[in-house]
């Protein structure tokens, strides 16, 4: 006798997968429930089409309002089912451009040393290298950074804005990624009291409507940067009360799964990426009559790049059946509407 079946355990182990025919004398286990031998069943996972889950991988940059024009707090979005294979395309694109895994070898890759000013003033040095001799030269400058000859900064320079390039308008458009953002004014008032700040309240917001607009049996994934531990908990406490407590929050926790993952970002490829999409809303992203102007010619370009995947919704606003709510959000106050009043 044979059994089979399809996608019969998807809600129990959490993977969609498909069951496929085994013969009822094969190895047995007893089920601690119904106390019974029954059949291993074979399963083979293979995603559901267009996969069930989205992930948004977040990180900041800015806060320490020192030299940035505005605090950025970033997202990208992505697929369950792309996360890994875009992945695999930025690492190969470290190796197309520096000849090595960069973030191995040397560092992760953020925006403030990938895209810092004298950055630009090396790679400009001289015309764009070929980019066979431009991977030879950032290798080595890679491998004997105190040695480095002029020349092979100068290469290190151009891969290093090549590969930022790559990564926002080849890799982030062929994974049909989006971006969301908050951007705060600086010194824009900050709440008193300790429920979570308008600046992730305002990411959530869009990263639900983004989910909500898959469909409704997709779910949203967080994931953050680690910060230090009692910040985690204090965050992780703020989100809880969120998700749980207010009409909005609760309404959003059917789309969002209220506690997210602290990853390092040193080991997380796609929390880098956010680094990389915050840094440049923050230097290189303009919003019309705002106060979130360009501040860095040089990144007007990856500023476009990053619009180009900006994640927008349209919903019913003030009596308008189709307002359009913009992935980036400025903010000049993180103060909630009661604290505001005077």
């Amino acid at each position: 006798m044979w059994v089979s079946g399809r996608n019969s355990f998807s809600r129990s182990c959490g993977q969609p997968c498909e069951v496929i025919e085994v013969p009822t004398n094969s190895l047995c286990w007893r089920s601690p429930s119904i106390n019974t031998e029954v059949p291993w069943i074979a399963l083979r996972y293979a995603p559901i089409e267009g996969g069930m889950a989205y992930f948004l991988f977040i990180d900041e940059s800015g806060h320490d309002e020192r030299a940035s024009p505005s605090a950025v707090l970033a997202g990208i979005c992505i697929q369950d089912v792309e996360v890994w294979p875009m992945i695999g395309d930025i690492i190969d694109a470290e190796y197309k451009y520096f000849g090595c895994r960069y973030g191995r070898v040397k560092e992760e890759f953020k925006g403030r040393k990938f895209l810092k000013r004298k950055v630009y003033r090396q790679a400009g040095r001289e015309a764009a290298i070929d980019p066979e001799e431009r991977r030879s030269l950032a290798l080595a400058c890679i491998t004997d950074g105190a040695g480095a000859q002029p020349r092979q900064v100068t290469a290190l320079s151009q891969a290093k804005l090549a590969f930022v390039d790559e990564v926002l308008d080849v890799i982030a458009r062929k994974h049909r990624c989006r971006a969301f953002a908050s951007i705060v004014k600086s010194g824009a008032p900050r709440p008193e009291n300790e429920f979570l700040r308008k600046d992730y309240a305002f990411l959530f917001e869009r990263f639900f409507y983004f989910v909500q607009d898959q469909g409704p049996d997709y779910q949203g994934v967080v994931v953050f940067d680690e910060l230090e531990k009692s910040q985690s908990k204090i965050l992780l406490d703020q989100m809880e009360e969120y998700f749980t407590k207010f009409s909005k929050g609760r309404e959003r926790a059917q789309q969002i799964i209220p506690q997210p993952f602290f990853v390092h970002s040193d080991l997380t490829t796609l929390i880098q990426v956010a680094d990389l999409i915050a840094y440049i809303i923050a230097w290189g992203y303009e919003i019309p009559n705002s106060f979130v102007t360009i501040t860095r010619e040089e990144m007007r370009g990856l500023g476009n790049k990053v619009t180009a995947i900006r994640g927008d919704a349209r919903r019913r606003v003030m009596g308008k059946a189709s307002f359009t709510i913009w992935g980036f959000a400025p903010i000049d106050d993180l103060r909630g509407a009661r604290e505001m009043l005077p």
